[in-house]
C-alpha cells in the first residue's frame, strides 16, 4: 500500500457503511483494508468509530456485518441455556442450524468480569465449519470455557415457534440443553 493512495478517514467510513450495507455478505477487516488501501488495524478503528456513533456494525466469525432493520418474516428471538464439553461445540451449533436457526451469540458469567458476549452468527452448516475452523486457527477458547461450570446461553433466531420447540427437543435429547 502506499501512502499517497490512502483513503482519507471520513471517506473511507462512508466506503465502510456502502460497502458493508450493500452486501449480504461479511467484509474481514483485511477485505476492507484491501479496498480502502489501508491496514486491517486502521479499518478495526474505523469500525469502532462508526460504532460509537450508533452504526449497527457487529463483528461476527466470518466479518463484519451491517445489522439492517429487520425486513422480510418477523423472527422470534430466544435463549437456551446449555452445558457441554468443548468438543461438542459443533453438534450443538449444527443442531441449531439444523432446525432453520441463525446462532447470533453466546454469553457467559464470568467470576471476574461478569456477563460476556459474542456474536456468532451462523445459519448452516458450512458457517458452522467456518466457524470452527477459525476457532482451530487461532488456537482460541470457547467462551463457555471462561466461566466456572461451563454453562453458556445462546441467542438464537427463527422464523417460527416450531423451529425453537423442535431444536430444544433435540438439544435436549442430545443431552446439551441444561434441565
Amino acid at each position: 500500500m502506499t501512502e499517497s493512495l490512502k483513503m482519507p478517514g471520513e471517506e473511507r467510513r462512508e466506503m465502510i457503511l456502502k460497502t458493508l450495507r450493500e452486501s449480504a455478505k461479511p467484509f474481514t477487516g483485511k477485505e476492507l483494508g484491501e479496498l480502502a488501501n489501508v491496514s486491517r488495524q486502521v479499518i478495526v478503528g474505523d469500525i469502532n468509530l462508526l460504532k460509537a456513533v450508533n452504526e449497527p456494525i457487529i463483528a461476527t466469525s466470518q466479518g463484519y456485518r451491517y445489522m439492517h432493520p429487520a425486513t422480510g418474516p418477523a423472527k422470534i428471538e430466544k435463549t437456551f441455556v446449555c452445558m457441554h464439553p468443548p468438543e461438542r461445540t459443533e453438534e450443538e451449533l449444527n443442531i441449531f442450524v439444523d432446525h432453520g436457526l441463525t446462532v447470533m451469540d453466546v454469553s457467559v458469567e464470568h467470576p471476574v468480569y461478569g456477563d460476556l458476549k459474542a456474536s456468532i452468527m451462523v445459519s448452516n452448516r458450512q458457517e458452522v465449519k467456518d466457524f470452527m475452523q477459525k476457532v482451530l486457527e487461532a488456537n482460541a477458547v470457547y467462551l463457555a470455557n471462561l466461566s466456572e461450570d461451563g454453562i453458556h446461553l445462546h441467542t438464537v433466531s427463527a422464523t417460527t415457534r416450531e423451529q425453537l420447540v423442535e431444536a430444544e427437543k433435540a438439544l435436549k435429547k442430545a443431552g446439551i440443553l441444561l434441565k
